[in-house]
């Protein structure tokens, strides 16, 4: 332990404050009348080819007006800040299934898109359909009006994508894992080394039909000089529920305490109203997210209405062995170890249309 105690700060575009990076938009990308003509024609035919999300590929949908600008995004979320927002979509005058298809191959040209939960969907509609809050462990933060804490997602990249935006509230929030652990060596060097460390992450409350109680991984990677991070505490926290988890020590419950008070501090995180047609990559090692609580329009087909995708993105970056939740998400082309396909899951760009009512 006591050679990790000198741990180095983390320099470069990947640690930044809120607060700072909010004074400007370079975060914002704005797409070109030519690269809309370009995604609503591919879009148009992808709708009317209705291909099975599980085997198409990016080169039946190829980018030319975009190309370069897919490029730009991925070194934004790769090696830069950690994120971007792509803005310009007029998704007022589409339908929610062309939506959805511009945004897919978007995807695919993004990465390969990833299983979101046991039941096999490959995109997930962010549409609330219960009154729980996220006291209750049966709640699913995706159909919850609650606000949620910051945490990571189960893939390389997590994406969302705005068809509506809520009557108020439901705004999304980043914060730098970067800044957060320049912080915490700052602040407490001796405790810093213990995020490098695996904890047990509770995995049944974040999917239902989870296959184990929980999975392991360490909160921070450092592989050949490259930071990255996968956070979360509360799902660290409900996994001791389980008595076949080890219990974390005192140490370990101080570092998260002070990882989830500096997290929240003021002028930590940035936030971002959602557009209708807004895109948001993020990179899972770069940056943690949240959302806040938001208030819906009373008719359903006005509902706050977001769209998401998991992406493994082959970037060449290193990380240590068993880091985040990589390993047990599954790939889209088939379910876990050779199971029958669930009949509701979505694998059809026009089931955007109906959002499953999931509590």
């Amino acid at each position: 332990m006591s050679t990790l105690t000198a741990l180095p700060p983390i320099t470069g575009a990947a640690a930044w404050r809120g607060d700072t990076l909010s004074k400007s938009q370079d975060w914002v990308y704005m797409l070109s009348p030519e690269q809309l003509v370009e995604l609503e024609a591919l879009g148009q035919r992808f709708v009317e080819e209705d291909p099975d999300l599980r085997f198409v590929q990016a080169e039946d949908y190829p980018l030319v007006a975009c190309a370069e600008a897919v490029e730009e995004w991925g070194r934004d979320v790769d090696r830069g800040r950690g994120f971007v927002l792509v803005r310009g979509l007029r998704t007022d005058l589409y339908s929610d299934a062309l939506s959805a298809a511009i945004y897919y191959i978007l995807g695919l040209h993004m990465g390969d898109p990833i299983r979101l939960n046991e039941l096999g969907d490959l995109m997930d509609s962010v549409y609330a359909t219960s009154t729980k809050t996220m006291d209750d462990p049966t709640a699913l933060s995706s159909k919850v009006r609650d606000k949620l804490v910051f945490h990571s997602d189960s893939s390389d990249i997590v994406s969302l994508m705005c068809l509506r935006p809520a009557k108020s509230g439901g705004a999304s929030c980043l914060v730098s894992g970067a800044e957060i652990y320049n912080e915490i060596l700052r602040r407490r060097p001796d405790l810093a080394p213990l995020l490098l460390e695996p904890f047990h992450w509770d995995w049944k409350r974040q999917d239902h039909e989870a296959p184990a109680n929980s999975y392991t991984s360490p909160v921070v990677s450092l592989a050949q000089g490259v930071f990255s991070m996968y956070a979360g505490s509360l799902y660290i926290l409900t996994a001791q529920e389980y008595p076949d988890v080890p219990r974390i020590t005192p140490e370990q419950i101080e570092v998260l305490q002070l990882f989830d008070e500096i997290t929240y501090e003021p002028g930590m995180a940035i936030e971002m109203d959602f557009r209708p047609g807004d895109i948001q990559w993020l990179s899972n090692y770069a940056a943690l997210h949240s959302r806040t609580e938001f208030q819906d329009h009373p008719e359903p087909q006005r509902r706050r209405h977001l769209l998401r995708l998991w992406l493994s993105r082959n970037a060449g970056r290193p990380v240590v062995p068993g880091f985040g939740k990589n390993g047990v998400v599954q790939v889209r082309e088939a379910p876990r170890d050779g199971k029958p396909e669930h009949p509701e899951a979505w694998f059809s760009i026009k089931q955007v249309s109906v959002p499953r009512l999931l509590s």
